[in-house]
C-alpha cells in the first residue's frame, strides 16, 4: 500500500521520554506533570462498568480477566478529561480483544447505560490494528490501520507494548511502541472519562487476560508532539484541516461553493438537477424518462490523484463517482464514459445483480472488477459512507470504502483488458487507457448527497 507524505509538528519535548517508555517506565517525577492513575489502587479513582470480567491489582499492574457470558467490561476513572497526554504499556493473550476507552461515557438514556466513546484499540490479531480507534457503541471504525500498516507492524505479541495517545482539542493522535499510528479529528466528544476495557469473549476464551501498567496522565502543558504522520482522518464536513493542507489535500466543495464544478460538456453549473442545501451537494431525484441535470465535473483534470469524498445514499439509489473523465470520449450530453466508482443501496437496487460477480455492487469498479466484500463496513441508506479513489502515475488504482481497501487493479493489466471485454464497454476503443482526466458525478436519477470533497494530486514516487 502507497501511503502520503509524512507530516509533521513541533516537538513537545516528549520524545526521550517516550522512547525510554518503550522499555518500561520508573516512576514519574511529580514535577514532570504526569499523574499514576493506579498510585491509589483500583478503590480511589476508579469504577466498573459493563461487564463482569475481573480486574485486580498485582503489585503495580492491573490485570483483567475475561468472563463468558458477559458483556464488554470497562474498568473506568471516576474523573472525565477533556484535553490530556496518557500513556501506559499493555500486554494481551493472543486471542483477546481489548482497548483504552477515551473522553467516553455511560449515560442511563443512551442504550441503557453502554460504555460509548473513543477507544484506542488492542487487537493481537493477525489484522493488528492496535493503536487505531474505534468509536465503541457509536460509528465504529473511525481510523483503522489499514490507513498506516507502519503503525500495525510495531505491535509486539506476548510482550509489552507502549502506547501513548494526545488528545487535545479535536485532535486525537496515538502511538504505538514511537511509531506515528493515527491522527483524527473529531469534534463528537470534547470530554469523557478513561477506561480499560477487557472485551466479551467466547466459550473457549474464559481466563484470558490483558496487562496494563504505567498508566501515566499529563493534562497540563500540553502541545502535539515532534512525530510524523502519514494519513490523517478529519471527520469535519467541509473543512480542511492544516493538518490535511500540508498533506497537499485541497476542498472541491466547502459546502457553499460549486465554483470547482460545471456540467459534463457545459461551462455552466446545471440550474436544476443538482442543490446545495444543509452544506451537502445533492444530486435531485428525477421521474423516469423526465428530464436531468445531468453529472458534473470537475473544472480542472487530474492525472496521478487521490479523492476522498462522504456520500449519503437515499433508498434505492444509484449513483457513482467518474474519473479520469474525457468527455470528447464516446459520450452524450449530461454523461460520460470513464472509470467509475459505483454508489449503489445493493439491498434495494436489482443493479446489485447483474453484470459478472458483482461488479455493480458498491465501491466496485462499475461493470468491470467488484469491490471485495470481505472487508467491507457498509453505511445504510441516509447515513455517510466514506470513498476513496487513489490513481497512481505507474497505472494502479484503488478503490476504498470507509477507510478499508476494497479493491485494487492494474490499468495496463491483462485481468482489466479481459474484463473490459466482457463488458459494456467491450469494443471502445483505447477505453481506460486515457493519461488525464476530470471527475464526475453522476445523475442517474436518484437523490445522492455529496460532501467533504478532497483531492490531491500525486507525484511519481505516490
Amino acid at each position: 500500500m502507497h501511503l502520503a507524505p509524512a507530516l509533521t509538528f513541533p516537538s513537545a519535548g516528549l520524545l526521550i521520554f517516550l522512547a525510554a517508555a518503550a522499555a518500561g517506565l520508573a516512576q514519574p517525577d511529580p514535577d514532570s506533570g504526569w499523574v499514576d492513575l493506579t498510585a491509589g489502587g483500583l478503590e480511589q479513582g476508579w469504577r466498573q462498568l459493563g461487564g463482569a470480567a475481573e480486574y485486580a491489582l498485582d503489585g503495580d499492574t492491573i490485570v483483567g480477566t475475561a468472563v463468558i457470558e458477559t458483556p464488554n467490561s470497562f474498568l473506568a476513572t471516576t474523573e472525565e478529561y477533556g484535553d490530556f497526554a496518557l500513556q501506559l504499556e499493555f500486554k494481551v493473550d493472543e486471542g483477546l480483544n481489548a482497548g483504552i476507552q477515551i473522553r467516553s461515557h455511560s449515560d442511563p438514556d443512551y442504550w441503557n447505560g453502554v460504555v460509548h466513546g473513543y477507544q484506542v484499540e488492542i487487537d493481537p490479531s493477525e489484522r493488528a490494528w492496535s493503536a487505531g480507534i474505534y468509536d465503541e457503541a457509536r460509528r465504529g471504525w473511525l481510523f483503522p490501520l489499514t490507513l498506516n500498516p507502519a503503525a500495525s507492524q510495531a505491535f509486539r505479541q506476548g510482550d509489552w507494548n507502549h502506547v501513548y495517545i494526545e488528545a487535545i482539542g479535536s485532535e486525537i493522535r496515538t502511538w504505538l511502541n514511537n511509531v506515528p499510528a493515527t491522527f483524527l479529528i473529531d469534534e463528537m466528544t470534547p470530554r469523557g472519562f478513561i477506561a480499560l476495557q477487557v472485551h466479551s469473549v467466547g466459550p473457549d476464551q474464559g481466563g484470558l487476560q490483558v496487562r496494563y501498567r504505567n498508566v501515566l496522565l499529563r493534562t497540563e502543558d500540553l502541545t502535539p508532539s515532534g512525530r510524523s504522520f502519514p494519513y490523517v482522518v478529519d471527520t469535519r464536513p467541509n473543512q480542511l484541516s492544516e493538518a490535511e493542507a500540508a498533506l497537499g489535500w485541497e476542498l472541491l466543495f466547502d459546502g457553499e461553493s460549486t465554483e470547482a464544478w460545471r456540467g459534463a460538456h457545459r461551462e455552466d453549473f446545471p440550474a436544476t438537477g443538482w442543490a446545495v442545501r444543509e452544506r451537502e451537494l445533492t444530486v435531485l431525484a428525477s421521474e423516469p424518462g423526465g428530464p436531468r441535470g445531468g453529472g458534473i465535473v470537475t473544472r480542472e483534470t487530474f492525472s496521478a490523484f487521490e479523492l476522498q469524498l462522504e456520500f449519503r445514499m437515499t433508498e434505492g439509489a444509484n449513483s457513482g463517482i467518474k474519473y479520469l473523465v474525457t468527455e470528447g470520449y464516446d459520450s452524450a450530453p449530461g454523461t460520460a464514459v470513464a472509470f467509475e466508482y459505483q454508489i449503489l443501496d445493493d439491498s434495494r437496487h436489482p443493479d446489485a445483480e447483474a453484470g459478472l460477480n458483482g461488479n455493480r455492487t458498491l465501491a466496485s469498479l462499475y461493470d468491470l472488477l467488484p469491490a471485495t466484500k470481505q472487508f467491507r463496513f457498509v453505511h445504510g441508506p441516509d447515513r455517510y459512507n466514506h470513498a476513496r479513489i487513489v490513481v497512481r502515475a505507474d497505472g494502479t488504482v484503488e478503490h476504498w470504502l470507509n477507510h478499508q481497501l476494497v479493491l485494487a487493479f492494474d490499468r495496463n493489466s491483462a485481468e482489466l483488458d479481459e474484463a473490459i471485454a466482457l463488458s459494456k464497454f467491450a469494443g471502445r476503443d483505447g477505453f481506460g487507457k486515457w493519461p488525464e482526466g476530470r471527475i464526475l458525478l453522476q445523475d442517474h436519477g436518484d437523490e445522492v448527497a455529496f460532501r467533504s470533497i478532497k483531492v490531491r494530486r500525486l507525484d511519481g514516487a505516490e
